[in-house]
């Protein structure tokens, strides 16, 4: 039978090596049935995106490429990092050293995969709306392929540089049994901070306002135009709307980006050493891996052929032989 200082304990049966339980580990059971609902509404949306690109040729563009990289890296959040995190929940790490390598590792390349995604996207985005007679010469679905891949190669290799010392001795900052520590100097943790938040949310910002002030000039362009003719009343109605609608994609992307992503980089942004234990609160780091779940909603929600490809997909008729050729523009 376990006395009251073993039952504190995350491992009784090492009584001088074993962690304390933190006063302040999370157990409520609402909150875990919330989380639980958010990592599978996570991995259902992402995985309806996955299967919606891959499936259907007429969706094989630039575009879609980009966000099929997007939703693969927010598919491996839900699917691997959300339900590791939920078992932190408890207080305690019982999945070992190696798990708690590859949990840290794979937690900084898939945040880096997506925010390069989004990067990706904002530059699609640009080019086709500033430039759209250069677009498709510019940016082809070989040339997008490219991209994605360097993407992901590049956050492979820049996270095991940053994450060197903690690769190569996984067990450097632990002082017991029952944690998974990751400390961050402030060096690291401010350079960290500059290219994986602040330069890709200030490239993204620029791009996108770039692109709303030429979409506004080109709906009043339209309008004057059209307005000469005939109509005035009703395109005038027609391009105030397309240009709130444009206004407000703008400020759901940077503002939801910006909301999930600054609690988790306040720590570097403050100048302190980052670890994960200490210093990164629960709700900093769940608002992050929503993040994931969001995405599916602002890049695929607004697109008309999402919402045609999940009625097929959820029916099954992509079961159907040529469903592949299937027109859903």
């Amino acid at each position: 039978m376990e006395t009251p200082a073993e039952a504190e304990l995350c491992f009784p049966q090492l009584l001088n090596a074993s962690c304390r339980k933190p006063q302040h580990h999370v157990s409520n059971v609402f909150l875990s049935i919330v989380l639980s609902c958010i990592t599978l509404f996570t991995v259902f949306l992402n995985l309806l995106v996955i299967v919606s690109i891959s499936h259907f040729r007429q969706l094989h563009t630039p575009t879609n490429l980009l966000l099929l990289s997007l939703a693969v890296s927010d598919f491996l959040v839900g699917l691997l990092l959300m339900p590791v995190r939920m078992l932190l929940m408890g207080g305690c790490w019982v999945l070992g050293i190696i798990i708690c390598v590859l949990f840290n590792y794979m937690s900084f390349v898939l945040t880096s995969a997506s925010v390069g995604s989004m990067l990706l996207i904002s530059a699609d985005r640009y080019v086709a709306i500033c430039n759209p007679l250069c677009y498709p010469t510019k940016v082809t679905p070989r040339r997008a392929k490219v991209c994605v891949c360097l993407c992901w190669i590049c956050c492979v290799l820049y996270n095991g540089v940053i994450l060197r010392d903690h690769l190569k001795e996984p067990d450097r900052y632990h002082s017991c049994y029952g944690e998974c520590v990751l400390v961050i100097d402030k060096v690291t943790g401010g350079f960290d901070l500059i290219v994986t938040f602040f330069g890709p949310i200030t490239t993204i910002v620029v791009l996108y306002m770039r692109v709303f002030v030429v979409a506004v000039s080109q709906a009043r362009a339209m309008r004057s135009h059209i307005a000469a003719v005939s109509l005035e009343r009703c395109v005038r109605v027609t391009a105030k709307k397309s240009e709130r609608k444009a206004a407000t994609a703008l400020g759901v992307v940077v503002l939801v980006f910006l909301m999930c992503f600054c609690p988790y980089f306040y720590p570097s942004a403050t100048g302190q050493a980052t670890s994960i234990n200490e210093l990164f609160s629960v709700s900093g780091i769940w608002l992050l891996y929503c993040n994931s779940c969001v995405n599916p909603l602002i890049y695929a929600f607004f697109y008309p052929w999402f919402r045609k490809s999940v009625k097929v997909v959820v029916t099954l008729q992509i079961l159907q032989p040529g469903s592949a050729d299937a027109n859903l523009m």
